[in-house]
């Protein structure tokens, strides 16, 4: 039976991509850091089906070590390195705590557990990787600069791992989504910002580009058009520009 591992589990497109690993049927180790990610678990029991629920913060070391207790006996086919946290705002008026647990989930936990999963894929010679990066990563975020910087770490991190283990039958794919309409804008505190108040895009529909772009075995995948032209857009606008687009996105509406 195939192992799907999926963090930040409980909600948005980690609870999309659950979904799909569910429908192909394969067994689920699913975690998060809310009490949600239980009823998420019981939600997508299926006769034949093995479905874990984690409560775990990934931002923590011993968050870290009660996933791994549980994946560690355990043969992982797929993991899809979802959990993630946002915080708008200007950098100078965000607190400093809040900065390191964005950035001790978004990059050290996230590197952690890539780091211990990618090394027991090897001894097996094969494995899929998704990561949830961000077309964020390709602009400096401007009223959301700690987020763009993460997300930029992983998108880079993702293309260079995948290059790394490209004589084996591991694959590393970076799913690369715009605003999603998910709980992220209400906790990364930007729902009066206009991104925040914009349409966006189908959590559905971003996890089950990713999926299938995993199962295949591609280097990335960025969903929705506009998404995409800005991703193409981000290779030829100078990054003053950019700052200057993604300020007039991401600042508050009341914001000085």
């Amino acid at each position: 039976m195939t192992l799907a591992v999926i963090t930040g589990a409980s909600t948005g497109i980690g609870l999309e991509l659950a979904r799909c690993a569910a429908e192909d049927g394969c067994d689920l180790i699913l975690c998060a850091n809310e009490a949600e990610v239980e009823e998420v678990a019981r939600s997508l029991q299926r006769p034949g089906l093995s479905v874990t629920a984690v409560v775990a913060d990934l931002a923590t070391a011993e968050g870290l070590d009660r996933l791994w207790e549980v994946m560690s006996g355990r043969e992982v086919d797929y993991l899809m390195a979802n959990a993630g946290r946002g915080l708008g705002h200007a950098f100078l008026e965000q607190d400093l705590d809040d900065i390191r647990k964005v950035i001790a989930l978004n990059v050290t936990g996230t590197t952690q557990l890539l780091h211990r999963t990618l090394r027991k894929m090897r001894l097996r010679g094969e494995g899929r990787i998704l990561i949830t990066g961000s077309i964020a990563g390709l602009m400096p975020g401007s009223y959301q600069a700690v987020y763009n910087a993460t997300k930029a770490y992983l998108d880079t991190l993702s293309w260079a791992i995948r290059n790394e283990v490209n004589d084996t039958q591991i694959t590393v794919t970076c799913l690369m989504p715009g605003p999603t309409e998910t709980e992220f804008f209400a906790r990364a505190d930007m729902e009066e910002t206009p991104v925040g108040k914009a349409d966006k895009d189908d959590p559905a529909m971003v996890a089950r580009s990713g999926y299938k772009a995993m199962l295949v075995g591609s280097s990335g995948v960025t969903t929705g058009f506009m998404n995409k032209v800005q991703a193409a857009l981000s290779g030829v606008v100078p990054d003053s520009v950019l700052a200057a687009l993604h300020r007039r996105m991401a600042k508050p509406e009341d914001a000085a």
